[in-house]
């Protein structure tokens, strides 16, 4: 990846306004179609260790730069980032997956599952519940935490409806997403090696997101 795509989205967020990104398609363009062929390369390598991915491509993934505006404070049009979801399905997926995101100076790759909706969660939970032992070699393994630190998210306040306050893990139930963060320089982002470097992150993902998606029944 080159510089052209963090160039744009710095040069957006002090500009953030349709005449300037308008007078500046042709950069936009060119922006992301650096991120979408380096989302195309990622899809088949993630496949080779997840099948589950599928047959997508980057036009499934990617999100797109206009933001919703109608019910928010902030009314700059544009997102300052970029974004990819590799999952099956796409960036609209209920699986637990894998996602890119750029930044300047603040851009991660991410995985398992952010926002599932209530019946998902409440399964996800259960099977924390029941197999936590398997759920705790996971996130406790040595090279998982080197690279994540832990499971991170919104959280109760309080142990979820239907499981026992006394639970020997339930802060471990409290959570909303069960998502897992490795930060990733700008500096990064320009060396040669980070493909690889990316796709070797993202294989550290997998044992969660098979748990994620295993409890979801999405297997």
């Amino acid at each position: 990846m080159d510089k052209t795509v963090l160039e744009f989205l710095s040069t957006l967020k002090e500009n953030n306004n349709r005449d300037w990104f308008n007078a500046n398609k042709k950069w936009y363009e060119e922006a992301r179609k650096e991120v979408a062929q380096f989302v195309d390369y990622l899809i088949p390598q993630i496949a080779t260790f997840d099948p589950q991915v599928g047959n997508i491509t980057s036009k499934d993934t990617l999100f797109r730069i206009y933001r919703d505006i109608r019910f928010s404070k902030d009314k700059t049009p544009y997102k300052s980032t970029m974004g990819s979801y590799m999952a099956a399905g796409g960036r609209k997926s209920q699986h637990a997956g894998y996602y890119l995101h750029i930044e300047p100076g603040a851009s991660f790759l991410a995985g398992g599952a952010y926002g599932p909706p209530t019946e998902k969660l409440k399964m996800i939970r259960s099977e924390i519940y029941y197999n936590s032992d398997t759920f705790l070699d996971i996130i406790n393994d040595k090279d998982f935490n080197k690279l994540f630190g832990g499971i991170e998210g919104s959280k109760l306040k309080r142990p979820p409806v239907g499981f026992p306050k006394e639970f020997e893990h339930v802060e471990l139930l409290k959570f909303k997403d069960y998502t897992i963060f490795c930060k990733i320089s700008d500096a990064d982002l320009f060396k040669p090696n980070f493909p690889e470097k990316a796709v070797e992150i993202f294989k550290k993902m997998k044992p969660l997101n098979d748990f994620m998606n295993q409890a979801m029944e999405l297997v």
